[in-house]
């Protein structure tokens, strides 16, 4: 969407622009106000020194604004075909803007109050904006299977592109979901919880606190699993399955019928919700991303000859096609 968009003439992006704000105020002003977010938490990792739980402060409400931004292109290119339904499509709009503008504002009210956003039960605060933080990201994962259910019987493009969208909604559900398990407290804090109270419930990391050593931006753990790798695979298939449906329509050879292209959809939406769970197994697990046990690499290995496997017979089935086809 933003490469099409960036290819078009002025006049042509302004009207683009003028007719989305019209058909979807909501989505367009959350995209919106999450870049101009996104740039005033950029100027904040540079002004602002401090450091929350071992990250520069301005990092969680950055990566949050960039993905919504995200999110919320995607899901106001996706609304565009439930035409029918401007009611529905309309509160499903509302419910997403606030649900996800709530969640930054209580993001950055707690970045300004120098503390944690997520799983923080300090205070009777701490507590109630992690407990609304959870009934937000419930409400947007109904909100999302809503759409989901739209959309598994329209017809509204060619087939790739029509599987691509419906099975990256159902990858980016099997993302979400993941962060559930982020909210359960870990060994440590049951016994501490047990004991009396606890200041934290729940973790980002397994077998490790959070905020040891991570990776560069996104943090993950390099000392013990983390579930927000699977999060943002499954999170991401969102975009990536629709785009491989697009990028198969427009560039997929000639010899490959759509039915084909579909099925190559397919094909490339079960290797990527496999991985995702086979990603929740390792954190869960208390394994690095990059320091993966035998049997998750074995497992790895399964699922690429699989995917090669299935990508080879789908080919293989549409050059004989091709073949039956130019026969006299």
């Amino acid at each position: 969407m933003a490469t099409m968009l960036a290819q078009r003439p002025l006049s042509s992006r302004h009207a683009l622009s003028t007719e989305a704000w019209r058909r979807n105020p909501p989505l367009v002003a959350l995209v919106l106000a999450m870049m101009v977010l996104a740039a005033v938490a950029l100027l904040g990792l540079i002004v602002d020194p401090r450091v929350i739980t071992g990250a520069p402060a301005w990092m969680k409400p950055l990566k949050f604004a960039v993905s919504i931004a995200i999110y919320g292109a995607t899901l106001l290119w996706m609304l565009t075909f439930i035409p029918d339904r401007p009611r529905l499509v309309a509160a499903i709009s509302w419910g997403l803007f606030l649900t996800l503008g709530i969640e930054m504002v209580l993001i950055v009210m707690q970045v300004l109050r120098n503390t944690t956003s997520h799983f923080n039960v300090t205070t009777p605060l701490d507590a109630a904006v992690f407990t609304v933080m959870g009934a937000l990201i419930s409400v947007l994962w109904l909100l999302n299977a809503v759409v989901a259910f739209l959309l598994a019987r329209r017809r509204f493009a060619a087939p790739p592109i029509v599987w691509g969208v419906r099975l990256g909604l159902i990858a980016g559900l099997l993302g979400m979901a993941v962060a559930f398990l982020m909210t359960q407290p870990t060994p440590e804090q049951s016994a501490v919880i047990a004991a009396g109270s606890s200041s934290v419930v729940g973790a980002h990391a397994v077998g490790v606190a959070d905020g040891g050593p991570g990776l560069p931006i996104v943090g993950w753990s390099t000392a013990g699993g983390d579930l927000r790798v699977a999060h943002f695979v499954g999170l991401h298939g969102l975009q990536i399955l629709p785009l491989l449906g697009l990028a198969l329509v427009r560039f997929g050879p000639p010899w490959v019928p759509m039915r084909d292209r579909s099925r190559l959809v397919g094909v490339a939406a079960a290797f990527w919700m496999a991985m995702t769970l086979l990603l929740t197994w390792q954190a869960l697990g208390g394994q690095p991303l990059f320091a993966p046990d035998a049997l998750t690499l074995s497992a790895l290995g399964l699922l690429i000859t699989m995917l090669a496997v299935a990508i080879a017979a789908v080919l293989a089935r549409a050059r004989k096609t091709a073949a039956c086809v130019a026969m006299p």
